[in-house]
């Protein structure tokens, strides 16, 4: 079993549904979805290039999947995180937009948010102690040779190398895409998202997700609303 911490909007929110649909498969309900057929994207090679983030659900990552540390209980972890929720206020990113971060696609902040920078890393420090160490081979599954050296830095001590100066918020809509389809997908991904993007995304919930055994569909085990978000 592991545990994640993540950003996802509310289960019945809009957003929610437009990329569970799109991705194939809703983590708050199990629930999974035929790919469409786009007319220059076949419904095949979209599940195809969607395949990894379906397995995780749609969510931006805060704090990444982690087992539990031999000296803490799973009602341990979620008393912390209600209070944690319980004393973080909401707020919103300014504006949400598509983005291709390398050759994948995911709704990102239009620009740079301190509020934002300052939830996630408050989130990775608070959780912490709630991490068991990383094996050899999760190390190793990092490439910390391709990593820069404040990277490495994380990944030893925090057990991911994303996170403070180095954390970027993503919502990942696409597994890795050739070239040769990315402006196809962009513009697939421009229209199906649009009533999303160039507006502001609410962050109003922490999200804990769970992975029953190494490799099974992640789900939202609880999501858990920010103090003062709009219920």
């Amino acid at each position: 079993m592991r545990y994640a911490l993540y950003f996802s909007p509310p289960k019945d929110d809009p957003l929610t549904g437009a990329a569970s649909l799109w991705l194939g498969r809703n983590a708050f309900t199990g629930e999974t979805y035929p790919a469409p057929d786009h007319e220059q994207l076949g419904a095949a090679e979209q599940f195809e290039l969607t395949a990894d983030p379906r397995r995780y659900g749609f969510h931006a990552t805060i704090k990444a999947p982690f087992s539990l540390a031999s000296s803490v209980t799973e009602k341990d972890l979620m008393t912390v995180a209600e209070d944690f929720a319980q004393r973080t206020q909401a707020f919103e990113i300014p504006e949400l937009v598509l983005g291709q971060l390398g050759r994948f696609f995911a709704l990102v902040p239009g620009s740079h948010h301190q509020p934002l920078q300052d939830f996630a890393a408050k989130v990775v420090r608070s959780f912490e102690p709630f991490r068991a160490a990383l094996s050899e081979a999760d190390m190793a599954r990092r490439n910390p040779e391709k990593l820069s050296d404040s990277q490495r830095a994380h990944l030893q001590r925090w057990g991911y190398p994303y996170v403070m100066e180095d954390f970027g918020f993503h919502m990942t809509l696409t597994g890795q895409v050739p070239e040769t389809r990315a402006e196809v997908m962009k513009a697939i991904l421009t229209e199906q998202f649009a009533d999303f993007t160039g507006r502001p995304l609410s962050i109003s919930g922490l999200a804990v997700f769970i992975e029953e055994t190494r490799g099974a569909p992640f789900k939202v085990h609880s999501w858990l609303p920010l103090a003062g978000a709009k219920r």
